[in-house]
């Protein structure tokens, strides 16, 4: 009786071992998958200044007297943003897959200028602008992911891959040519760009899906700037580097 016992006893711990590695769906089973991701977004621009750019604003001719001559510093600040989005998996081998995650984003970037050559009757020793960029973008991010192996309902990643990202939003709310007023001018930037990225994850595993946290890093291979015709705010700037902080959770 008592082998019988342990026998069955040792029986049902192999069935629920095996049903506890099946956690997930099954997902590690398909060659093929889909899912959705919400995204927590932080962006800011990394600015590469002209030598000349503290004087930049005043070689600009034909400028009011009202607009301020001089720059004594140019910022950027983190700002938040989301996303959403969905997800394609591919496996490649065992512990390597290739994702495609499209996604739809939120998210304004700012620059602040600090003038310090302003007129007299302005009442202040500077003056503080800043110039927020609004955009909507849709970003297509494709990416190897490389895998650990499985322990029980817990494995970590690492991805590496590259993203296109074009802007949606329309731009007749920020049409240059359009603006009489100096100091009024938006810093625009490009429709599309391209950009690389990196990141770290750990895949979760639950009783019917797989819940994946991840923070990637995003850095724009070029410029993101628009050149167009040279203002207060664009002539400083040589070059304007876009970078994304991104966390994410793929419900897989």
């Amino acid at each position: 009786m008592k082998v019988k016992l342990s026998l069955f006893s040792l029986l049902m711990l192999m069935v629920g071992t095996a049903n506890a590695q099946n956690w997930g769906g099954g997902i590690d089973d398909t060659d093929l998958h889909f899912g959705f991701t919400f995204q927590y977004i932080s962006s800011e621009y990394k600015l590469l200044k002209k030598t000349d750019w503290k004087e930049s604003p005043g070689l600009i001719t034909d400028l009011p007297d009202y607009v301020p001559r001089g720059l004594s510093s140019i910022s950027a600040k983190p700002s938040p943003g989301f996303g959403i989005g969905f997800v394609v998996n591919q496996k490649l081998l065992e512990n390597v897959d290739v994702r495609l995650t499209p996604i739809l984003v939120f998210n304004d970037r700012i620059l602040t200028y600090r003038f310090e050559n302003i007129p007299i009757t302005a009442g202040q020793p500077f003056l503080d602008v800043e110039k927020k960029v609004q955009s909507t973008l849709v970003e297509f991010p494709l990416g190897l992911k490389i895998k650990s192996n499985r322990r029980n309902n817990f494995r970590a990643y690492m991805i590496g891959g590259v993203k296109y990202s074009t802007d949606i939003s329309s731009k007749k709310k920020s049409d240059n040519t359009k603006v009489t007023d100096p100091m009024e001018m938006f810093l625009n930037n490009k429709k599309s760009f391209l950009s690389y990225e990196a990141g770290l994850g750990m895949d979760l595993y639950f009783e019917y899906f797989k819940m994946s946290p991840e923070l990637k890093l995003s850095y724009s291979f070029d410029s993101v700037m628009k050149r167009e015709v040279p203002h207060v705010f664009s002539n400083p700037i040589d070059k304007l580097m876009l970078r994304h902080v991104t966390f994410s959770l793929f419900f897989e």
